[in-house]
């Protein structure tokens, strides 16, 4: 038999579901397994609340009531806020911070009634206030590679990609404001996705950038992503705001349907797939370049159509997010002034010099950075000369993938220039960081869905992502694609060499 922490989510659920094991078996076999985590994945446990939730879910089983995922386990970001865990965004500022409600999505994947029926085996590492590339901006601790323990796994969901390769969790949850489920997921060669914006409800999502912070599943295959996002995604309006009113769907109905006038050995017929010339310059090293190519040479062997196209603003899209994002980060995090929770300084003056000191002792410097850079754009006298200026644009960008989407339904290309990089080679340089990101910030500023399907390996053994991108609600071809993509490829089926146990 298949060792339980190898299996993937589809694989578990059947095993729960036909009753040849028990959740609180499952349960007890991650928790061991991620508690000797090595990795700087997890930053915290309780497993009294983990089994407790196995309980239940075996409860579910047995009386038929249980949701479609009972008993699986996983684990959360720690950008969502959790009631049997404690919530800290990667920050000192909310060091111990417990918070008497679940994130709409924690409680959609969860155990209460409603839910998929998974089981939370702890909360995840991740950049301070997901910002950052790398996860060595946690306040904590930082996470290394599974792969190469001497490289960063990506950021700012950081933990989650670690946890999953390195086979802690079989699935986690993580977030995208800038490429951040996406470019983690392509470093440690797992499979992630981030849906439309607005999809996925952010009730309960500490927030960074609230026009771009989105929600979405990691997992080893794009039919693990397919079952998470099903339980996920779906309408919150009373909650959020920003939630589309779209009825929740079973993604996993499509993965496996043919295109219409495809065939069994070509089932990708009739797909076009388009090659933005500005995500495959100079600027990509050659190996994620061989490793993209190859995997668009698959794509073509299953029938689909390779389409040249343009997006002149690509370069743009990197000063354009490091402003908006920044500008949103200022007046988001201002909410975290050590008065009603979270950090406060020891000692201090008066009210002002508790501000003062609470956030200078609290925020990291990253975070310190993109606060300074967002005021500033926003102050009088910048506003319309920064900020007014980047969303206009914001949309021009928007419109530049709306006028490829004419001539394509997906858009593909890679995820990063490079491989995950070794660990402090970009901790002096931010702008380096930055840069990494060019291939998924404009995707974000767009609102569009978009996903990271491993696709081989480059320099040192390292993983290369493929970005699969749709146009908007486009969800289910983005997968159908993956997953015909990983049923002829076994890239997502690779684990690290360096074995966490």
């Amino acid at each position: 038999m298949t060792a339980l922490h190898d299996m993937s989510v589809a694989a578990l659920a059947d095993q729960l579901r036909t009753k040849k094991i028990s959740a609180t078996e499952v349960a007890q076999h991650f928790l061991a397994r991620s508690q000797v985590d090595i990795s700087g994945a997890f930053l915290s446990f309780n497993p009294e609340a983990t089994l407790a939730q196995a309980k239940v879910a075996d409860a579910q089983l047995a009386a038929g009531t249980a949701g479609p995922l009972a008993g699986v386990p996983m684990a959360h970001k720690d950008i969502f806020v959790t009631t049997d865990f404690p919530t800290t965004a990667g920050s000192k500022m909310l060091e111990g911070y417990r918070s008497p409600f679940d994130a709409t999505v924690v409680r959609k994947l969860g155990v209460d009634p409603g839910g998929a029926g998974m089981v939370n085996v702890g909360k995840l590492n991740c950049d301070e206030f997901a910002m950052g590339s790398s996860n060595e901006n946690s306040a904590y601790k930082s996470v290394t590679n599974p792969w190469d323990t001497k490289r960063v796994p990506g950021g700012s969901s950081g933990g989650s990609s670690a946890a999953v390769a390195a086979r802690l969790v079989p699935a986690a949850t993580g977030t995208d404001t800038g490429g951040s489920i996406r470019q983690p997921a392509a470093f440690c060669g797992i499979t992630g996705i981030k849906p439309t914006y607005g999809l996925c409800s952010r009730y309960g999502m500490v927030a960074f950038a609230s026009s771009l912070d989105q929600a979405g599943p990691m997992a080893r295959s794009a039919e693990d992503c397919a079952l998470l996002l099903s339980a996920m995604a779906g309408p919150d309006l009373d909650r959020d705001a920003t939630s589309l009113d779209v009825p929740a769907r079973d993604f996993t109905q499509t993965i496996n349907q043919p295109r219409a006038g495809a065939t069994p050995d070509k089932p990708l017929s009739g797909l076009r797939v388009g090659l933005p010339k500005e995500f495959f310059g100079a600027g990509v090293s050659t190996d994620v370049n061989e490793a993209v190519q190859a995997a668009l040479a698959q794509l073509t062997a299953l029938g689909a159509t390779l389409v040249d196209i343009s997006l002149p603003r690509t370069e743009l899209s990197i000063p354009v997010y490091y402003i908006i994002a920044p500008a949103e980060a200022s007046s988001n995090l201002s909410r975290f002034d050590g008065v009603r929770y979270g950090h406060r300084a020891a000692a201090y003056d008066d009210l002002i010099d508790m501000y003062q000191k609470t956030r200078s002792e609290g925020f990291g410097d990253e975070v310190k950075r993109r606060i300074l850079i967002g005021t500033y754009v926003l102050s009088h006298g910048y506003y319309d000369a920064y900020y007014l200026q980047a969303q206009k644009i914001r949309r021009l960008i928007a419109n530049d993938f709306q006028a490829a989407f004419q001539q394509c339904d997906v858009i593909a290309g890679p995820v990063a220039p490079t491989v995950a990089w070794h660990l402090g080679e970009k901790a002096n340089d931010p702008v380096a960081s930055y840069l990494a990101d060019i291939f998924t910030l404009s995707i974000s500023l767009a609102g569009l869905p978009g996903m990271s399907v491993p696709a081989g390996f480059g320099e040192g053994g390292m993983p290369v992502g493929l970005q699969l991108v749709g146009n908007y609600l486009k969800e289910p071809e983005l997968l159908q694609t993956a997953h015909q993509f990983q049923q002829v490829t076994s890239w997502h089926t690779a684990s690290p060499k360096e074995s966490v146990l």
